[in-house]
């Protein structure tokens, strides 16, 4: 087929189909990916300063635009660093409320509809002391729920827990020091340090 009876076909003017962009952006491209690799959590407003700074002629409209076409613009999240955790033992307790066991579990509905459980459990006794049931548990629903165990059961003298965002916000281990409570924290990816109550949990 022609081009001319191509064009007639899709609708598309014959120019629109010779015409070729004389923008060139293998420069910008470059300079974006060469300070992107220095610097990895800058955002466009730094990397178009530092390319200021370097005496680049481009205004920001040409580099947003080549930003965006590199998928620059896409928000990346950071890595959540966590504190060394010490292997400790799983010992047995001798009287309740030394030790609490705490964790989560997950499942859906028949209607596909997912649901968090908050567990948590009396090492000594392994009593279940509580099952949270929603579809969203944050930390502050977390301590909300703790306080009305303690109501009526009294305090544990430490928690062990997982490395949940719910156990390691600032909320969490702020209630814990208040209350005086200590925190176990168990090492990332070992749930078998957490045995007693995982072991229910199954």
């Amino acid at each position: 087929m022609s081009v001319t009876g191509a064009c007639k076909l899709t609708g598309m003017c014959r120019s629109q189909y010779y015409y070729v962009s004389k923008k060139d952006d293998s420069a910008v491209i470059a300079a974006l990916d060469q300070l992107s690799s220095k610097h990895p959590v800058y955002g466009f407003r730094k990397l178009y300063a530092s390319l200021r700074r370097e005496g680049k002629p481009w205004n920001h409209k040409k580099v947003y635009r080549v930003y965006k076409l590199l998928n620059m613009n896409k928000k990346r999240r950071g890595k959540r660093r966590l504190p060394a955790r010490e292997k400790q033992p799983l010992e047995q307790q001798v009287s309740i409320n030394q030790k609490w066991s705490m964790d989560f579990m997950s499942d859906s509905l028949a209607s596909g509809n997912r649901f968090r459980t908050f567990n948590v459990m009396d090492d000594c006794s392994r009593e279940i002391l509580c099952i949270e049931i929603a579809t969203s548990i944050s930390s502050l629903r977390v301590t909300r729920t703790l306080e009305q165990i303690i109501d009526w059961r009294g305090k544990p003298l430490c928690l062990r827990v997982d490395n949940g965002p719910e156990f390691t916000s600032h909320h969490f281990e702020l209630w814990c020091k208040d209350q005086g409570i200590a925190i176990q924290f168990i090492q990332p990816g070992k749930p078998m340090q957490n045995g007693y109550l995982d072991r229910n949990d199954g």
